[in-house]
């Protein structure tokens, strides 16, 4: 998988990804991958790119989004 400088680090990533929604057993729908989209948006954080700048590798802009 594609990394870079804005990805949450493993031991972060550990941390949070219980809190999320869209898992496995949970009501709802699953999310697709959970950790992508945080990379997302901390890329366009950290960055301050348009949303349509978004690199193609975090998926269609208007999905991370929405």
């Amino acid at each position: 998988m594609y990394t870079s400088q804005h990805d949450i680090s493993d031991e972060r990533w550990s941390r949070i990804e219980e809190l999320l929604p869209g898992r496995s057993g949970q009501p709802g729908r699953v999310a697709k991958d959970n950790r992508l989209f945080i990379n997302a948006m901390l890329y366009i954080a950290k960055t301050g790119c348009m949303w349509r700048d978004l690199p193609a590798i975090y998926g269609p802009w208007d999905t991370v989004y929405h």
